[in-house]
């Protein structure tokens, strides 16, 4: 179960929980080994019927030192990863996408998906430096919702929006720039979407911004500079789906 998670994902992720667990059963992921009291297994039993074959019961203590939590979770699995999505066949499917660039915080990453699964949204892309959707942490916040968005590994961020830019779609930074339009004054209407997320510390780059067809901002108090991206996320996903 000790399984190193990469950003840009390895062979295998852990799934927390017999929520999450279910949900990726659900989205046709291939357990390969799964963790669990006697209370977890007759969970099991509800939505996976040959669990038999690949679960293993152990001890409350093993479980929790699995989690690292200090938590004894009553169900702890282990995945295959799903094969990677292609980027550019996802910017060729989606309608509204979120792209987050330089977020490397597994907890923002999953609540981004999870805003992004609540809001109807259907693809997420992440730059190489950004944390790994499926990453255990990701997963547990999300509440499994990661596995409702597509998401693609890109290679450079500038590019790739300049690329869904020539494709027609509305490349929209967010930004706390005083340049930037209200998000309130936006309006699209049957353009495709993709909302540009950047690190809490930097934000995006020059380079990034520049390639979006427009600035966003979320307007704040006076003497507030900057939401959590993830908060920023659901308003943005929220107004502009």
């Amino acid at each position: 179960m000790g399984v190193i998670q990469r950003r840009n994902g390895g062979p295998l992720f852990i799934a927390e929980g017999d929520l999450v667990t279910e949900r990726a059963l659900a989205a046709g992921c291939e357990p390969v080994a799964v963790l669990c009291s006697e209370k977890g297994a007759r969970r099991l039993a509800e939505f996976a019927p040959d669990y038999e074959r690949y679960s293993f019961f152990a001890t409350e203590e093993l479980r929790r030192n699995v989690t690292g939590l200090g938590v004894p979770l009553e169900v702890i699995s282990l995945f295959k990863r799903p094969e990677p999505r292609d980027a550019d066949d996802l910017l060729r499917r989606f309608q509204f996408g979120v792209l987050a660039d330089n977020v490397d915080n597994p907890v923002n990453v999953g609540s981004i998906a999870r805003n992004m699964a609540a809001m109807g949204w259907d693809a997420m892309f992440l730059d190489n430096n950004s944390a790994d959707p499926l990453a255990r942490r990701a997963l547990r916040v999300s509440m499994g919702n990661a596995f409702h968005v597509p998401h693609a590994r890109i290679a450079d961020t500038a590019e790739f929006v300049r690329t869904a830019a020539a494709a027609g779609v509305a490349t929209i930074a967010l930004t706390p720039g005083d340049d930037a339009t209200p998000l309130r004054n936006v309006h699209l209407h049957d353009q495709r979407r993709l909302v540009v997320l950047g690190s809490e510390r930097d934000g995006l780059s020059d380079d990034v911004l520049d390639a979006c067809t427009m600035r966003v901002r979320i307007e704040m108090q006076e003497g507030i500079d900057s939401l959590n991206v993830a908060a920023a996320s659901a308003i943005a996903c929220y107004t502009l789906r």
